[in-house]
């Protein structure tokens, strides 16, 4: 049993390049968040770091110990309070901070916590700068502040309205209070719980709020996913909304449903994004290899380039600066406005919906209709870590002659179809996704994904 104890305890603390997470309770102790706060205090040696939290009930024990770790190492802690992710990143660019750190473990079940460490320029740490933060921590020669260089915590309580007007300045918010639509809002009594509807309500919308209670008991799990919509779906039906979002409990993904109570699916919300911004402004656009092709055919009606990348919000950041795109982001409901900034912002997500809804004479289930249909397929497989990047490479073998691209695991482009295998870098799994124009030949065309893998899966 002490065993067990042991690997399950491993298996609730992930620590990489995208921070650190794991069960409070369990592997998520003070003493660990204190040694992390210490090491980023180190890593970006003092200054301001602004620090805020989603709603979770460990929040306080994690904000403290946080506290303690900056302090110790000769930061000035700038506490932001409750807020949604977006709002930290945008605000530590401009307070001429030394970077940020984000309390939340996002769409995780209320049970997780997590640190996400920010850069001075309000962007989350590439794997470079994480690799030189995870040696400062494994090395521990953190800097310890004298007594009487000690800082005190600072409160700060403007960034969620500096966050809204960036949104509210890009957006033709007069078009929208013309249109006065009904909206019911999912915060998951997260992050956004207090900021959705009055953001909303700023534009004009007569606002049906769900689950705004920012008390960090979750009432479904707070991804975004059809799956989980089920109770704005009923409201939606019931108050005869004209349109629902959904946020995850940090609110920087976004979900969508339609007028019916029909969820448009996760990917669609960039979809959406994207062709509403190339209407306004012609430009690249970034996004991941996994997320739909219906971005590259949105694309192409208006003449603009796509650039894909590795997953990771980071990665997709990284280049839409590099190419000076003007709209990308993630297929999990994930809209990166560089105009506001570079980061997943539900705001800027909702901000640009209403305004494309505002200027059409169809219904948001109309728009979503005449937009490119596909059907995708999510799913994985259990596979040791080591032994994942074994297998993958075999698949990768499997399909040299339809010419794989290699840029995150492996992604095979078909006529009618696409499939993209990869390692977890979170979970012990190989992740796995397929796209088809129709239902019918992406289900088939996951089942031989899943077959080759059981078969490479033997053999390695």
């Amino acid at each position: 049993m002490k065993g067990r104890d042991v690997a399950d305890k491993k298996q609730s603390l992930k620590i990489g390049i995208s921070g650190v997470r794991g069960v409070i309770g369990d592997s998520l102790s003070p003493q660990l968040l204190v040694s992390f706060a210490e090491a980023f205090g180190s890593y970006v040696r003092g200054g301001k770091v602004l620090v805020a939290t989603d709603t979770r009930t460990s929040k306080d024990m994690v904000k403290n110990a946080v506290f303690a770790g900056l302090l110790s190492s000769g930061c000035e802690p700038v506490d932001l309070g409750i807020c949604p992710v977006p709002t930290i990143l945008i605000r530590t660019k401009y307070a001429a901070a030394s970077g940020g750190i984000a309390i939340t473990a996002s769409h995780n079940p209320s049970q997780w916590n997590a640190l996400k460490f920010v850069n001075k320029n309000g962007l989350f740490l590439n794997a470079n700068q994480a690799e030189e933060l995870l040696d400062v921590y494994h090395q521990r020669e953190f800097y310890k502040c004298a007594n009487s260089d000690m800082k005190k915590i600072r409160k700060d309580d403007g960034a969620i309205d500096f966050h809204m007007e960036k949104v509210l300045c890009r957006i033709d918010v007069d078009r929208i209070r013309s249109r006065k639509f009904k909206v019911a809002v999912d915060c998951c009594n997260g992050a956004a719980s207090l900021v959705s509807p009055a953001f909303l309500e700023r534009l004009g919308c007569r606002v049906i709020p769900v689950n705004v209670e920012p008390n960090g008991i979750f009432p479904h799990d707070p991804e975004p996913i059809p799956a989980n919509l089920k109770q704005i779906s009923e409201v939606i039906r019931s108050k005869k909304a004209d349109i629902g979002f959904v946020q995850d409990a940090d609110a920087d993904r976004l979900a969508v449903v339609d007028e019916n109570g029909d969820p448009i699916g996760e990917e669609y919300t960039l979809v959406m994004a994207v062709d509403h911004i190339l209407g306004k402004k012609k430009g690249p656009v970034v996004t991941n290899l996994s997320a739909t092709r219906a971005i590259d055919d949105i694309a192409e009606n208006h003449g603009c380039k796509v650039i894909r990348t590795r997953i990771g919000e980071i990665n997709v950041v990284e280049n839409i600066i590099e190419k000076k795109a003007v709209i990308g982001g993630e297929g999990n409901g994930g809209v990166i406005w560089p105009a506001v900034h570079p980061c997943r912002d539900s705001f800027s997500g909702m901000g640009i919906i209403l305004e494309y809804l505002s200027g059409s004479d169809l219904k948001i289930s109309g728009i979503a209709r005449n937009l490119p249909s596909y059907h995708m397929v999510k799913g994985k497989t259990y596979c040791e870590t080591a032994k994942a990047h074994l297998v993958v490479r075999k698949f990768k073998d499997l399909y040299r002659k339809d010419k794989p691209v290699l840029l995150d695991g492996v992604k095979v482009d078909f006529e009618g179809h696409w499939v993209h295998v990869r390692p977890s870098n979170t979970e012990p799994i190989i992740r796995v996704i397929v796209e088809a124009r129709t239902r019918k030949i992406a289900e088939q065309a996951y089942k031989k994904t899943m077959k080759d893998l059981a078969y490479l899966l033997k053999r390695s």
